[in-house]
């Protein structure tokens, strides 16, 4: 792996960082954007979900796009999405424009997701495919843990009285920061090549040559050309492809392994805990100012296995990676609902006079009740006090009342992190980028980045209605649930990608089914 390589990955892949930057940032934003718009568990769920379903449209047309006009264009218009939205963002003034604004940025990163994958597999060999592919996960990581920690000192700052922070505009502040990221993203990459490939197949052929030279040496070079001639005659014969033919029979198989990938990836939770890593610490009775905190040794959690990931990818496998993650992901759901589950919820009268901007009297017949349901505690509490006013103070009302083991959660929640950051994480887009022909990967993986947008949105949406009407307990053992038949699924299908190029992965896979 030469450093030119490793450098081109890592500027690519800074989408994936600013997707990351997003996602962690929100889950503090609306801590305050919340109860400032007063909005209710649909509307919150679509501010934070709304780039996700924005997502989903830019993911259709990202990978098609890009093997028309090339993979750089669209990355350099995917930067200036993002640098448009973190602006348009911080300047929201209603909650329609910031969901408006945010979906500028789900285009952005659909886009990124799709393409980064696609042009890292393009420029790299088989030997350091799967750590090079996962750079774009890392990106994602140091993403999150850069907003964890950028919302940690922003929440520190309010709460230690720096005066030009108040409620109502540091939560503009979380957003606008991701502007500087974008900016530079945008810059970074004038000094990225074309993917050799795309040239290949737009038959410049001298500048591809040029192109894999410049990357890996002449020696190497050689080699690659020879894989990507090869692979390109074989296809030359052939019509332009259409979404029809990935169901073709000969490509069944690979679409099945992609399409488990894809939605498993989501609908075990991971864009909750992430996107709502605030609210769920919350949920533990731990305190905002320490929920904060917490989303930063998440993060942290998630840099390092996802290091232990582009370690291990190349050397381990992606199977192996994937069943053992995926049992880990089960059981520390499993964990987590079992530890909600034995939570209760009692207000002495001391804990409710120390409760700061709530009218006492209006808790006072909660004095000493104890509740063995939190969607029931929480709901009579809302109902004296009022939504907006609950919002501002959850995480002092559940600090007050709330009697649980919150270790037992954090080690869930934390073990959960740690096995998705070095199997489903980074894993799923080392075999998307892999498992396709080259003539059908723009579109394959855009139809399959669909299909995941789609599961991401899907569960952002719905979450705070989850712990809203079915409680905390209940909602984690669901998604325990799922991951336990994704191991079952991954031990019958997944194949193993390892150590092979990208023609020669097609050769075996595409003929099985042939």
């Amino acid at each position: 792996m030469t450093k030119k390589t490793l450098f081109i990955a890592f500027v690519v892949s800074l989408g994936g960082f600013l997707f990351g930057f997003d996602a962690g940032i929100i889950s503090g934003v609306m801590s305050y954007a919340g109860p400032e718009f007063n909005l209710n568990d649909t509307q919150t769920g679509w501010v934070v979900s709304s780039p996700s379903f924005a997502a989903m449209i830019a993911m259709l047309v990202a990978g098609r796009l890009s093997d028309r006009v090339g993979r750089k264009k669209i990355l350099l218009v995917v930067a200036f999405l993002y640098a448009f939205s973190a602006i348009t963002s911080a300047y929201a003034l209603s909650y329609e424009a910031l969901y408006l604004a945010r979906m500028v940025g789900g285009l952005a990163f659909g886009a990124a997701l799709v393409l980064a994958p696609t042009y890292i597999a393009e420029i790299s060999t088989a030997e350091n495919r799967g750590t090079l592919v996962s750079v774009q996960q890392l990106n994602i990581v140091l993403g999150f843990f850069a907003a964890f920690l950028s919302n940690y000192y922003f929440n520190q700052s309010y709460s230690s009285g720096v005066s030009s922070l108040n409620e109502q505009n540091i939560w503009r502040w979380m957003l606008g920061v991701e502007f500087l990221p974008a900016i530079l993203y945008f810059l970074l990459l004038f000094f990225v090549p074309k993917s050799p490939r795309w040239l290949y197949t737009q038959g410049h052929v001298s500048q591809a040559q040029s192109v894999l030279e410049t990357i890996h040496g002449s020696k190497q070079a050689a080699l690659e050309i020879q894989g990507i001639e090869k692979n390109i005659t074989e296809n030359t014969q052939q019509k332009k492809t259409s979404i029809r033919e990935l169901l073709h029979p000969s490509l069944r198989f690979i679409m099945l392994v992609g399409l488990t990938l894809g939605i498993l990836q989501q609908v075990t939770g991971i864009n909750a805990i992430y996107f709502y890593a605030t609210s769920i610490f919350k949920q533990t009775g731990i305190g905002t100012d320490a929920a904060f905190s917490t989303g930063v040794l998440l993060s942290f959690t998630t840099v390092v296995f996802t290091l232990i990931a582009m370690y291990l990818v190349d050397r381990m496998g992606r199977r192996p990676l994937l069943v053992v993650g995926m049992t880990g992901i089960a059981v520390s759901l499993l964990v987590c609902a079992y530890g909600f589950n034995q939570a209760k919820y009692q207000l002495t009268a001391q804990e409710i006079t120390n409760l700061k901007g709530i009218e006492s009297f209006k808790l006072a017949e909660f004095q000493d009740q104890t509740y063995y349901s939190d969607v029931a505690f929480k709901n009579d509490i809302k109902e004296a006090i009022g939504s907006q006013v609950y919002a501002k103070h959850e995480g002092a009302i559940l600090e007050a009342a709330i009697e649980m083991n919150a270790t037992l959660v954090l080690i869930g929640i934390l073990g959960f992190i740690a096995c998705f950051a070095f199997s489903l994480g980074p894993v799923m887009w080392v075999m998307l980028s892999e498992l396709f022909p080259n003539r059908y990967r723009g579109l394959a993986i855009g139809a399959i980045g669909f299909v995941n947008s789609f599961a991401s949105w899907t569960i952002q949406q719905v979450f705070p209605w989850e712990l809203s009407n079915l409680g905390s307990a209940l909602t984690f053992l669901i998604y325990g649930s799922i991951a336990a038949v994704g191991v079952l699924l991954f031990v019958r299908i997944l194949p193993e990608t390892r150590g092979k190029s990208l023609e020669e992965i097609e050769n075996e896979l595409v003929a099985k089914t042939a």
